[in-house]
């Protein structure tokens, strides 16, 4: 709605026309402006006409000055704070005295001073979160991160056998760093750190840490990292509950060791971390070897590695000299003479059988003989007959074929001779035989 203004005195006792003011903050102009009070009156309107707001913080700073009190409240997840009044019967009604670190609620409403020009957030109520309430949001976080998958074992990487350089996150000079480099050192003299000190708990702790693990991450000459605390409140744990914590350990690239608190304590980091430990002590354990043990492992392997070694040999050795004391390996004439005896009774044998051939052979020979000898002209020869021929070679069977005067070849058993005929008589019938 457009206003006006009385005149003011002009030049040599003229008096100026009121001017109508711009309805809106975007219609001002340097020749048309709004007096401050305009501006602080809306910017007060616009103000009161906004609802209080619950929000959620953690008490970093807190002053008491009679009835009122100054707080200052920041952000659990990022480095943003506000600060806030609050009455002494509001802080009453908290029931348990609030302190620095507490986690809260609290309904603000803000509040604008014209006077001065100053913009206040009052606290209508203000209540601290029980542990009741903390560990329902926790369980809520947890079973959401969970259904997203950063719990799986498949997304926890490896941690080397024997890491090249450690790096470490915790407390400047605090009892967790002392207990992860002695009991590294005690298990692995040569074992190297880098240490990242921060806050471990309280509001500058999520940031810190985050920083830190972002450095080491992105150093390749880190193997795995170790976030490490000793133990506490649970409220003094709730960094390592932290979502946006816990989000950045699940992308990391190099392996995370959690060790943070005792047994009992689980913060949602554990469950994300590639390694769980206990306590710090234990995650010394688990990220170096123990060189005793080792160089106990080498001995016994390397006595192992003989024996199996001794047992292949002596097997081997067993198996050579059978197959040396093998006849045909332990006498190798054996096969030749085994053969030469064969061949030497091959041998004898078709001599017997030859000799015995060749024996029947003249046996039967003889026997043919004996019979063709008995059946010679000589055996009737050696008888005492003779046989007569002509001339002309022909055997004398009658005597009709010679004649008285003729001359004849006589042949006898021993020698021949000549005869001459001188009688001729033919053959009669009462030819006599020998007596």
């Amino acid at each position: 709605m457009a206003q006006r203004i009385s005149g003011t005195p002009g030049t040599l006792g003229e008096s100026v026309e009121p001017k109508e003011l711009a309805a809106t903050a975007a219609e001002t102009t340097a020749e048309n402006p709004w007096p401050l009070s305009l501006l602080s009156s809306k910017m007060k309107s616009y103000i009161d006409r906004m609802s209080s707001v619950w929000i959620e913080g953690q008490v970093v700073e807190l002053n008491h000055r009679g009835k009122a009190s100054y707080l200052t409240l920041r952000d659990t997840d990022v480095e943003m704070s506000l600060p806030v009044q609050v009455w002494k019967n509001v802080l009453d009604r908290t029931g348990a005295p609030l302190t620095e670190g507490s986690h809260v609620v609290a309904n603000l409403k803000a509040d604008f001073w014209t006077k001065t020009g100053r913009l206040t957030m009052r606290a209508n109520d203000i209540r601290a979160v029980g542990l009741g309430e903390l560990l329902a949001r926790l369980e809520r976080l947890k079973k959401q991160l969970g259904a997203e998958g950063l719990f799986d074992p498949s997304r926890k990487l490896r941690l080397p056998f024997l890491p090249n350089r450690i790096g470490l996150i915790t407390g400047r000079d605090s009892d967790a760093q002392k207990d992860v480099i002695r009991n590294v050192h005690l298990r692995w003299p040569a074992a190297e750190f880098e240490v990242r000190n921060c806050a471990v708990q309280g509001p500058d702790a999520v940031p810190g840490v985050m920083k830190n693990l972002a450095e080491l991450d992105a150093d390749p000459q880190i193997d795995v990292i170790v976030i490490a605390r000793g133990g506490g409140s649970m409220e003094d744990l709730l960094p390592f509950s932290n979502e946006a914590l816990v989000r950045a350990v699940s992308a990391a690239q190099t392996p995370v060791v959690s060790a943070i608190g005792h047994e009992a304590d689980r913060p949602i980091l554990d469950e994300v971390a590639d390694m769980r430990a206990s306590t710090p002590t234990d995650a010394a354990k688990r990220i170096v070897p123990d060189v005793a043990e080792e160089g106990m492992n080498l001995l016994r392997a390397r006595a192992e590695l003989e024996a199996a070694v001794n047992r292949i040999l002596d097997r081997e050795q067993e198996m050579l000299t059978a197959v040396r004391s093998r006849p045909v390996l332990a006498e190798p004439q054996t096969m030749i003479t085994a053969h030469e005896n064969e061949l030497a009774m091959i041998r004898r044998r078709s001599l017997q059988a030859t000799n015995a051939s060749v024996v029947q052979a003249q046996n039967e020979i003889q026997h043919l003989r004996s019979q063709a000898q008995s059946l010679s002209p000589l055996r009737t020869l050696e008888r005492g007959y003779a046989v007569v021929q002509t001339d002309e070679g022909q055997a004398v069977r009658n005597a009709d074929e010679v004649t008285t005067g003729d001359t004849v070849h006589v042949r006898v058993a021993h020698g021949r001779f000549d005869a001459a005929i001188t009688d001729v008589s033919p053959e009669t019938d009462d030819s006599t035989t020998d007596g």
